[in-house]
């Protein structure tokens, strides 16, 4: 199949998910790059088409998945539609159209000594996109992202992840909710506090856990705050006043990963 014009309404329709209203709208998103593009297929995602540029070919990367998967459309596109539905200068040779999943969070609630990481008003897509990254490294079971966060599904996040949200469940939930749910599971709820007393590299992470960050300007919004059981402080030897959201999640993250696999490494 091949569309050439600009001005074809299918190609209207995937420009028009690089906004949010229109991603939420449709329960689309808007995949851009061979190595995104592949994780999805690998993932079995629902993708209802790969775009590639027409004169280029199916990158070799993915002729694999264009003779298996069957299931999708594969439209070769002019330069013109490649550059109108992606929200980069360089726009990458290939793009897919990937239906939304929406989740569950009650997986996350009966995990056995669960990590679980919150994100309670994140608004810098790379931010989001970093903490997904990071949880996935570390083998995390899960992110609950809730209001005011970045959209996960935004092309900013999206690259972010590289890939990571096809390798664990990332799923909107609201925190008022969830949050006392777990508690009555006996889970933790932990964050980073500049006034905790609790050092983080002596908190106990092997325990069902969830790990709450707050917005890069006020934290934790005061109702989640309210439930938090155990605040945490990140130690910092030098000037700095404070570490970026996605770094404090890392270091938290890495902390609950060496206490679980690595116990014997002091």
């Amino acid at each position: 199949m091949q569309i050439l014009s600009s001005q074809n309404a299918r190609v209207k329709e995937w420009s028009s998910l690089l906004e949010k209203k229109q991603r939420d709208k449709l329960g689309k998103y808007i995949l851009e790059g061979i190595h995104l593009v592949k994780e999805a297929l690998e993932a079995d995602a629902v993708v209802e088409c790969v775009c590639y540029e027409l004169e280029a070919g199916i990158p070799a990367e993915l002729a694999a998945a264009a003779s298996a998967r069957l299931d999708v459309d594969w439209i070769g596109v002019s330069a013109a539609i490649i550059a109108k539905c992606s929200d980069t200068k360089t726009p990458q040779p290939v793009f897919a159209v990937v239906r939304k999943h929406a989740g569950s969070a009650q997986p996350l609630l009966e995990a056995a000594a669960g990590l679980v990481v919150v994100l309670d008003g994140v608004q810098d897509p790379g931010n989001v996109g970093t903490i997904i990254r990071t949880a996935d490294a570390v083998g995390a079971d899960g992110v609950i992202v809730g209001a005011g966060c970045a959209d996960i599904y935004g092309p900013k996040v999206l690259r972010a992840t590289m890939g990571s949200l096809f390798h664990l469940p990332v799923i909107h939930g609201k925190l008022e909710e969830l949050l006392p749910q777990a508690k009555g599971r006996g889970i933790r709820l932990a964050g980073t506090s500049l006034q905790a007393a609790v050092n983080c590299f002596a908190y106990d992470f092997t325990g069902p856990t969830w790990l709450l960050f707050g917005s890069e300007g006020a934290g934790l919004s005061p109702a989640v705050r309210a439930l938090m059981d155990d605040g945490l402080i990140i130690p910092m030897r030098g000037q700095a006043e404070s570490l970026n959201v996605a770094m404090a999640a890392s270091v938290l993250l890495y902390e609950a990963l060496r206490q679980r696999h690595y116990p014997g490494n002091n």
